[in-house]
């Protein structure tokens, strides 16, 4: 949280915009068939042949989505590609290309955006995707980021948020709640280091939950292995928002309800720990958290057995009819209306 007061700072207006994209685009390479023309032209063009064509976008604004008091730069760009990819592995996609667009205020040096997009060529390198055009633009206050994902999927391995049936099995990847937390250690950090700005934060304890909330990565994998485990999801969305406010949206989607089993929700045990710290009810926080980036379908039963004692998935309820509502039913066997408490950017009294 110390900063280098002897960094080089070249200005903006020394390039200027067309200098400035020339400068954080040079040396992208482009390694799809389907990218035909990137970087260089009026517009990009992309030939996906018989394949469907998927698109996301996703607006990253300082002060609300990310704090640069504690969120690495070179973070913020491997983050922002990832949540766009994210969405991309939602519909059972395989992500292509992106488009970057910035918007800075001339309090921000190129070396800066340099640092910004460091992050963004590593995200793309890793999740093998073209870098092909995108904007760059003067903002009055702080930064605005926006990616947006292109991917290709043949029409019969698409999964809409939808499909789900009564009875259908609900699966999650991974772990959820630990993003939230991280966000937590990081904000209580920020207050300690205002007081005392020579006090520097001993993050051991909390290595996990911090890298869940600064570099989380899209389920890119799990395309393959439900493909290869012989399983079509029958709808699936990524945690963004909140696991609760995820079912919500397959329920109303899908015309179904669902009954989410507490003991079941897949936790870490940094993330219990971190929990009882910050004296944070575990459950709350689980199924309300966000930006976990992990994914969440709906299988049929009879699947349950091709993805049984699999470390990659945990099975956490299942659908029911649609009269029924969507329901946590408690360690203590009792049933509790499920409601959407995730991130809202728009509300008033954020919390």
């Amino acid at each position: 949280m110390i900063e280098d007061k002897n960094q080089q700072r070249t200005d903006l207006g020394q390039l200027g915009e067309f200098g400035l994209i020339e400068h954080l685009t040079q040396n992208i390479e482009i390694k799809h068939p389907s990218t035909l023309t990137g970087i260089g032209d009026d517009a990009a063009i992309l030939d996906f042949k018989d394949k469907k064509t998927v698109i996301s976008t996703d607006l990253l604004v300082e002060g609300v989505h990310f704090d640069l008091g504690y969120v690495p730069l070179k973070h913020l760009g491997y983050k922002a590609v990832v949540v766009n990819v994210s969405d991309i592995c939602a519909m059972n996609a395989k992500p292509t290309q992106i488009t970057v667009s910035i918007a800075v205020s001339n309090r921000f040096p190129v070396e800066a955006l340099d640092e910004l997009y460091e992050g963004i060529k590593l995200a793309a390198k890793i999740y093998d995707v073209d870098i092909i055009g995108g904007d760059t633009t003067s903002s009055q206050k702080g930064m605005i980021l926006s990616i947006t994902a292109i991917g290709e999927a043949d029409a019969d391995e698409l999964v809409y948020r939808n499909g789900a049936n009564d009875n259908d099995l609900l699966v999650v990847t991974g772990d959820v709640g630990s993003a939230y937390m991280g966000l937590q250690v990081l904000e209580r950090e920020k207050e300690v280091f205002k007081v005392n700005p020579n006090n520097q934060p001993d993050l051991d304890a909390y290595t996990y939950l911090i890298e869940r909330q600064l570099k989380p990565e899209a389920r890119k994998d799990i395309k393959e292995l439900l493909k290869a485990l012989e399983i079509q999801p029958t709808a699936m969305i990524d945690i963004s928002d909140g696991l609760s406010s995820e079912i919500i949206h397959i329920s109303k989607a899908s015309g179904v309800g669902c009954n989410l089993y507490e003991e079941k929700i897949p936790i870490d045990p940094q993330f219990i720990n971190v929990c009882e710290e910050f004296n944070i009810d575990s459950t709350t926080v689980a199924i309300n958290g966000g930006e976990d980036y992990e994914l969440l379908f709906t299988i049929k039963q009879s699947d349950y057995d091709k993805i049984k004692g699999n470390p990659n998935f945990t099975v956490i309820g299942h659908m029911t009819p649609e009269s029924e509502g969507t329901h946590l039913i408690t360690r203590a066997n009792t049933k509790i209306p499920l409601k959407a408490r995730g991130w809202n950017s728009l509300s008033e009294n954020k919390e």
